[in-house]
């Protein structure tokens, strides 16, 4: 994953920021928008995919306080986190099932 931050005007400090995300799109900034949405610290997140034919992503993070570089760090760890559990929960069932599936003969 390859991100890079958009170009800011003068007046724009490290409390709002665009990041821009190659080769990702709806899958990711869905997810990570909702889990950074929910810090009490951000007053504004949200992404677009700028047009279908090009591949990436605009995510954007305006803060009550704090940096918005911050949060984007928090929000990667914690949906890598997630999918941590989500990973061991599917492994756990799987072993399960196939430990108690019966034979048909």
């Amino acid at each position: 994953m390859s991100v890079a931050q958009l170009a800011g005007s003068e007046a724009s400090n490290d409390s709002s920021k665009t990041f821009v995300f190659q080769n990702e799109g709806h899958t990711l900034g869905n997810a990570l928008r909702g889990i950074i949405s929910s810090y009490p610290d951000v007053q504004f997140c949200g992404y677009t995919v700028p047009h279908p034919a090009e591949n990436k992503m605009h995510f954007r993070i305006q803060m009550y306080q704090g940096k918005a570089v911050d949060a984007l760090k928090r929000g990667l760890n914690d949906i890598t986190k997630v999918c941590d559990v989500i990973l061991d929960k599917f492994d756990q069932e799987f072993t399960s099932f196939n430990e108690n599936k019966v034979e048909v003969q």
